[in-house]
């Protein structure tokens, strides 16, 4: 996310899926926010999510949100 205040904790999202050849990205919308690139394994299954925090940096603003996905390990 680039400004402040287009996002807060507990609002609704909906996110749209990218595919790119080795990773998928989603984007918050309509277009407030862009995730990494996740690895094909950890594709989400859920279109909507709940924002638990917007974190302010150096880098920017970081967005996590929650979605209704079975737990999944990340350092595997």
């Amino acid at each position: 996310m680039e400004r402040p205040g287009l996002l807060e904790a507990g609002q609704k999202i909906t996110v749209t899926e990218g595919v790119l050849p080795s990773n998928y990205y989603y984007v918050i919308d309509p277009s407030l926010a862009m995730s990494a690139n996740i690895p094909f394994r950890y594709r989400l299954t859920s279109r909507e999510g709940i924002v638990t925090d917007v974190i302010e940096n150096a880098r920017g603003f970081y967005v996590t949100a929650e979605f209704d996905e079975p737990e999944v390990d990340m350092t595997k």
